[in-house]
């Protein structure tokens, strides 16, 4: 048997290149030593690559260099499918979107590529309303440079983990997609609630 079931996997590009740019922020995961180290980084997607910055604190900043290979996630939006949405008997489930990728890393050194990165970023990540503009002569951005490191990541392989109900009546997956929606919108309220 194959897994995942092939219905649940997304090998269309275009749908992956969309859930990596409307949840952009990845997890990005490298191994040293059998151990991993792992950090959440927002990533922009540009013709096959992903680039990113990283605080040259970081300890896995050493990593994303000298084409060492990267594991990455994004993750779209998730929830768990109760059976009573169903029109037909059903077990419970957890329905989920998510984009695995691996890739290879190169180090760019080039400030001015990186300060015209980091502004670039701001300008995707700020759309589609643009109420802040990252400018280039902005002096607390050209003080920050020396302590970000630039990186650009290669894709070398793409699974789409698609988890929608799809082997259900039409109905019900239609069901599923509501309550997806439904649920994500309920429990970001509910959480906020709880924690801020």
């Amino acid at each position: 048997m194959n897994y995942p079931p092939k219905h649940h996997q997304d090998n269309n590009i275009n749908h992956m290149v969309d859930v990596i740019k409307t949840y952009p922020l990845a997890t990005v995961i490298s191994v040293k030593d059998n151990e991993p180290l792992i950090t959440h980084l927002p990533l922009v997607y540009k013709k096959n690559k992903l680039i990113g910055h990283i605080d040259i604190y970081n300890p896995q900043a050493k990593l994303l260099k000298d084409d060492n290979e990267v594991t990455i996630i994004f993750s779209g939006p998730e929830c768990y499918i109760s059976p009573s949405i169903y029109s037909t008997t059903q077990l419970p489930t957890w329905n989920y979107i998510k984009v695995h990728l691996k890739g290879k890393v190169k180090a760019i050194k080039d400030k001015i590529a990186l300060k015209q990165s980091l502004i670039i970023m701001t300008e995707f990540l700020e759309a589609p309303e643009h109420k802040y503009a990252l400018e280039s002569n902005n002096l607390r951005l050209d003080k920050n440079l020396n302590y970000i490191e630039m990186f650009e990541i290669e894709i070398i392989n793409w699974e789409g983990k698609f988890k929608l109900s799809q082997d259900k009546k039409p109905i019900d997956t239609k069901a599923a997609r509501e309550e997806l929606v439904r649920a994500n919108q309920e429990s970001i309220r509910l959480f906020l609630d709880k924690v801020f």
